[in-house]
């Protein structure tokens, strides 16, 4: 299989001390993978760093898809939904590459917004405001924006925060169909066995890399043990990292 997503040597740093530190790998193209580790780990850093939202301090991030080609969806606690607007408008915007912020939405892009709520369990959700969704629905909302935007690279951070077990498992079923469409997605999530039930590879990364492959093998315990060890012992206040550049 070829690369969807080449890291080479990547360095992510907040005033000079590094978040993500030399890390190096593939994410092969229609590959599933979880990106997990203890808080603090660099885990969203990365997803940010590859798609340019964050300063990379070091190394390189190679696509093979344009940015147009990726849908990305944060934390909800990045997302303001305080924005009156509603469910459908919402939904619609995975269309708006495609046609523009201030063009007519066509009719066909009207009946797939419907689609994607009703494929998201949110039939009959369209007309109400966005600010009236409890966690999951709204979690629901963005899946459907996502299947709007038909993506080849889907980056979740932590899709499965805070909403019951029943979400979880009607939004896993849409992360197992993207993969058997080929399309490669990447997941930030911090339950282990959620990572063990449902994807197949796992990054785990301790501000650096642990280990990175086969979930089985990844999630070994003795990886788990290292990845706690690093991060405790990682200091705050330890010199600036030294990169090539520097030397």
């Amino acid at each position: 299989m070829s690369a969807m997503i080449t890291l080479k040597d990547l360095t992510v740093s907040y005033r000079r001390h590094p978040a993500v530190h030399h890390l190096s790998g593939i994410f092969e193209r229609g590959s599933l993978t979880a990106l997990t580790g203890p808080n603090g780990a660099g885990k969203s850093t990365l997803l940010k760093s590859i798609l340019n939202l964050v300063p990379i301090e070091h190394g390189v991030v190679t696509l093979a898809v344009p940015r147009s080609r990726i849908a990305y969806l944060p934390q909800q606690s990045e997302i303001d939904r305080s924005f009156p607007i509603s469910v459908l408008d919402c939904v619609l915007l995975g269309h708006w590459q495609r046609i523009g912020l201030h063009s007519g939405v066509p009719t066909a892009s009207k009946q797939q917004a419907l689609a994607a709520l009703q494929a998201v369990g949110l039939d009959g959700f369209a007309p109400r405001p966005l600010g009236s969704l409890s966690v999951g629905q709204f979690q629901r909302v963005l899946f459907a924006r996502i299947l709007l935007q038909d993506a080849e690279l889907i980056l979740l951070d932590e899709p499965f925060n805070a909403i019951d077990s029943h979400t979880t498992e009607a939004l896993v079923k849409i992360i197992q169909g993207w993969h058997a469409e080929g399309r490669t997605t990447i997941a930030v999530l911090h339950d282990f066995e959620q990572v063990r039930e449902y994807f197949p590879h796992t990054l785990l990364l301790a501000r650096r890399l642990i280990a990175w492959g086969s979930t089985e093998e990844t999630l070994s315990p003795e990886n788990l043990r290292l990845a706690r060890e690093v991060t405790a012992a990682w200091d705050e206040h330890a010199p600036v990292c030294i990169t090539a550049a520097d030397q």
